[in-house]
């Protein structure tokens, strides 16, 4: 008998109690790890009611446009819990080239496509090479009720339908969606950890350096901390006519126009090499301490 279905109103009102029964019945429990504060925390709550035999860790490496540093954030602060690196078989330059166009808040195929695809890829073949959890997965992510109204409504414990065949029972578990940010940085702090290095340079969020979700104080800080990166951004913008981030007030605006008000001049700046200095961003000490850490 399945068991979410034998208890679903349980799971419905005490996701966590939901999860247990599964954790008990010995399931595969992931800890998708961007290296992010959310995901720190999680891994700590995960440490502490999963056996160490069923707990995996599963990053999504994303070259050229990750923090530096990430790899070993997350070696730092996991012990030697089991971890799994993948990458999908495309950067995401060349997913937006090929594409020509950038992911937004509602489309966004930086998720799907380099995250997500790849780390269920992965959860996939660690189940069949494993057959003690008996196809039984706790998919878990650091989504947080309180970034977002849409992050909100998601529920917090759910039988995933599309990855729950071939023998798979596949649930996804948000286990740290009702906690606020000062509760995740809180209990880091707790736990005699640090959250990354970009977080004291002044970001607010780590995702990719520069996200379609991105504010823009941190666009503005990683375009200090990341010149190089973000004046590819720039060039890219230019090459497919598209902007990154969605219009505001019915008006597109390019990214150096968002973080510097200056526009690039494609027929000059026609190679990498021919890049404009950019002045850069106003620094605090602590962000100008960083510097040395970035690529």
């Amino acid at each position: 008998m399945d068991l979410f279905n034998a208890s679903t109103s349980t799971a419905m009102t005490d996701p966590l109690e939901a999860a247990k029964a599964f954790i008990v019945r010995g399931a595969l429990v992931v800890c998708n790890h961007s290296g992010g504060k959310d995901s720190q925390r999680m891994y700590l709550m995960l440490r502490d009611i999963v056996p160490h035999e069923q707990l995996l860790v599963i990053h999504a490496h994303l070259p050229e446009v990750d923090w530096e540093g990430i790899d070993e954030h997350i070696k730092s602060t996991i012990g030697n819990t089991a971890l799994i690196w993948t990458q999908a078989g495309k950067t995401f330059f060349e997913m937006v080239k090929h594409r020509q166009m950038w992911p937004s808040p509602t489309t966004r195929q930086c998720t799907s496509d380099l995250k997500r695809g790849p780390i269920e890829r992965e959860i996939r073949r660690h189940l069949k090479a494993n057959p003690r959890f008996g196809g039984l997965v706790l998919n878990c992510t650091g989504i947080r009720a309180e970034e977002s109204p849409g992050r909100a409504k998601q529920i917090p414990f759910r039988r995933n339908e599309r990855n729950s065949i071939a023998g798979r029972a596949w649930y996804d578990w948000l286990p740290i969606h009702e906690l606020t940010t000062e509760e995740v940085f809180a209990g880091i702090a707790a736990a005699g950890q640090k959250p990354h290095w970009a977080y004291t340079a002044g970001m607010s969020r780590l995702s990719c350096c520069f996200c379609v979700m991105s504010s823009q104080r941190d666009l503005k800080t990683a375009a200090s901390l990341k010149p190089a990166l973000y004046e590819r951004y720039v060039r890219m913008e230019r090459e497919i006519d598209q902007t990154m981030m969605m219009p505001a007030g019915g008006k597109r605006r390019f990214l150096d126009e968002i973080v510097d008000g200056r526009t690039l001049n494609m027929d000059v700046a026609d190679s990498d090499n021919d890049l404009p200095v950019l002045p850069l961003v106003p620094q605090t000490p602590c962000e100008a301490s960083q510097m040395a850490f970035c690529f």
